[in-house]
């Protein structure tokens, strides 16, 4: 049995990008640790959802327990750290705000996480978070120098595969259009994913995008029914969220990997 820590930004997170590996690492007999870096208080929260001095981080702190419930993850730790909103907003440089913790000192957080919990892997995201978050982009920094100080040789970047998208993005548009929900457009968007050419791991985990979806609905102050996650024809969440895919540094060229635990 393996050890795998999946460390990621906010609440909700670990369920789109990583979901699969992780419900696939529970079903395989793998113990998988989930490690969020802030409790998500700038997410938007429909008015009247939150119960009479409910805070949104209070919710998402439940949400994301419920949530690595039903994918499998026996633990879940939060750096304690503040949401630092999207990318050019106030919150970015509030004080305690992830996008502005020393990366040493997080990382130091983190690697002492590692190396109580022996961990074989480590997952973190690409160098630009997927998509240009400040605190995605920081979970980039953190989670590799976490990985030198706790000596982790396994670790994988989470990230979008743009070309994946891309190829398919017509018929992902019609049937989001069919089904009256508004996709995000993509096809112009340098800064989202990263082309299929430097990816070096892909992980087929239909036989989880089932759980991955229950997941996401346990998230309900940020994902909601009507959102294209839920929404969205069950063909086309399985051609957009079927495949997780990671980068693995030494690897490639060339996708070269289908499971982050193999051999271990």
């Amino acid at each position: 049995m393996a050890t795998m820590v999946s460390f990621h930004a906010h609440p909700d997170d670990e369920c789109i990008g990583c979901g699969g590996v992780i419900r696939k690492a529970f079903e395989e007999g793998h113990r998988v640790v989930l490690v969020v870096a802030t409790r998500g208080e700038q997410g938007e929260v429909p008015e009247g959802f939150l119960a009479d001095g409910e805070e949104l981080w209070q919710r998402r702190v439940t949400e994301t327990q419920a949530s690595a419930a039903i994918l499998g993850a026996q633990r879940t730790e939060f750096l304690g750290y503040l949401d630092s909103g999207m990318m050019g907003t106030p919150a970015n440089d509030r004080p305690g705000s992830f996008w502005t913790a020393p990366v040493e000192e997080a990382a130091g957080k983190l690697a002492a996480l590692l190396r109580e919990e022996k961990a074989d892997v480590l997952t973190c995201y690409d160098d630009n978070g997927g998509y240009g978050h400040p605190d995605h982009i920081q979970v980039h920094r953190v989670g590799l120098r976490a990985a030198e100080l706790a000596g982790i040789r396994r670790v994988y970047q989470n990230t979008i595969n743009r070309d994946h998208i891309l190829r398919s993005r017509k018929a992902l548009a019609e049937q989001a259009a069919a089904a009256g929900i508004e996709m995000p457009d993509l096809s112009e968007r340098d800064e989202f994913g990263q082309p299929e050419s430097v990816i070096t791991a892909a992980v087929d985990v239909t036989p989880y995008v089932d759980v991955k979806r229950r997941a996401m609905r346990a998230h309900a102050s940020q994902i909601s029914e009507e959102s294209f996650f839920l929404a969205m024809p069950d063909a086309a969440f399985r051609y957009a969220f079927g495949t997780e895919w990671f980068i693995r540094a030494g690897q490639g060229p060339g996708i070269t990997e289908t499971d982050l635990l193999a051999g271990l």
